[in-house]
């Protein structure tokens, strides 16, 4: 089934996040595929409550995806993303955005793992951002699974913030084999190399397969 999003040449995305900045790195990321990549609030006046009570970054990420396609009935990416620490076992992990308090902000969250980490020696900070992605069709055939991807990049925890870029743990988060911490690296360097641009790179293959499907339907049917 078609809608008007794909009557032209393009089609429009979902990202199932209120994140701007995410918003805008999958942009970035995804600028050279023939899609309008837009957030929740610019298809819906009032965003379902979605309860992300998995341990699991994919379950979560498709209960994201699911919901807002289903709201929508428009093509939806949801990433369910965060920083596993090892001498967290793995925290902050899927509670990443809500490791100081359930409504922490960035400053508050980083705050909290430099806390957790402050007798931790640098070189057994070691850790990694885990990106899982899901794409929901909601024009799919029944029984037709979502698509997954995952990307992940290795580093360890800072001692102190550093750079103006980014955001979440970005300016904590030293990048494996660089001096340089997520927040100090350019955009173009950044997507290159991050966890959700892994991610992309992967699902990457199928998405474009998927926009050619759909807008070579749109065209037959709009004649």
């Amino acid at each position: 089934m078609t809608t008007q999003d794909e009557l032209g040449d393009r089609v429009t995305l979902v990202i199932a996040s209120s994140n701007r900045a995410k918003i805008l790195e999958f942009r970035a990321l995804l600028g050279d595929l023939p899609v309008d990549v837009v957030g929740v609030s610019e298809v819906l006046h009032d965003k379902p409550t979605i309860v992300e009570g998995s341990d699991s970054f994919e379950e979560n990420a498709e209960l994201k995806a699911k919901t807002i396609a289903d709201a929508a009935l428009t093509l939806t990416l949801a990433d369910d993303s965060g920083l596993e620490v090892d001498a967290l076992g793995g925290r902050p992990g899927v509670r990443s955005a809500r490791f100081a308090h359930d409504r922490a902000t960035d400053a508050e969250n980083n705050a909290a793992l430099l806390t957790a980490l402050a007798d931790v020696e640098p070189d057994q900070r070691q850790a990694r951002f885990r990106c899982v992605l899901v794409l929901v069709d909601p024009w799919a055939l029944p029984g037709l699974p979502p698509l997954k991807a995952e990307g992940t990049c290795e580093g360890r925890i800072a001692r102190e913030p550093r750079g103006g870029a980014g955001f979440g743990y970005d300016p904590l988060f030293i990048v494996e084999g660089m001096n340089k911490t997520m927040a100090e690296l350019p955009d173009a360097e950044k997507n290159a190399i991050s966890h959700r641009a892994l991610a992309v790179q992967a699902l990457r293959p199928r998405l474009a397969s998927l926009l050619d499907t759909r807008l070579r339907d749109a065209q037959r049917i709009c004649g």
